[in-house]
């Protein structure tokens, strides 16, 4: 943000904010080597520390728990029924593991992390995508067996019209690793 009125509260440098007490101009000058407090703000902006509240750390813990539970619900289905794993059941899975979270580390690689460990407390396994991939004749060729060797269950092979049209339920991580290899 290049607006510093829509970072700041107040342009108000305070020795203890909790307890309302503002700096002493001596005390600015020896730290900063400067009174302006405005000057001051923009250096506390760019070379301080973000303090952050226990309530604000165990929000933001919370939230992330919450998206690591929903990612996993979006990823995984139980192997019988072939339907979602509701969040609930799978935070109770998580805090039975005592799964803790990394504060470096994103929801998605985190959700990706725990999937192996949530096997031990409950039956799940990866979702599968349905894909469909249509392609003329002369690239079907090159890449048929390619193809069929990314899919694990092929349910329609059809070469017709001048082309092949598959259909076929994917793992989603090795369709995601065949779009990011690109």
């Amino acid at each position: 943000e290049k607006n510093i009125d829509e970072v700041l509260q107040t342009h108000t440098v305070f020795s203890n904010v909790s307890k309302g007490q503002v700096a002493k101009k001596d005390e600015l000058s020896a730290a900063f080597g400067t009174e302006d407090q405005l000057e001051i703000c923009k250096i506390i902006l760019e070379k301080g520390d973000l303090q952050v509240s226990d309530k604000e750390r165990q929000a933001q813990t919370d939230q992330t728990y919450k998206e690591v539970s929903q990612l996993i619900a979006e990823m995984v289905v139980n192997p019988d029924t072939k339907r979602p794993i509701p969040t609930s059941v799978i935070d109770k899975a998580l805090h039975e593991l005592h799964f803790s979270l990394k504060p470096n580390r994103n929801a998605k690689q985190q959700a990706l992390e725990a999937i192996p460990k949530l096997r031990e407390a409950i039956r799940l396994e990866r979702a599968k995508m349905r894909i469909r991939i249509a392609m003329p004749s002369h690239e079907a060729k090159i890449t048929h067996s390619r193809l069929k060797a990314l899919f694990s269950e092929l349910e329609l092979e059809d070469w017709a019209e001048g082309g092949l049209e598959m259909v076929s339920l994917a793992n989603i991580a090795v369709f995601s690793w065949t779009t990011s290899a690109k």
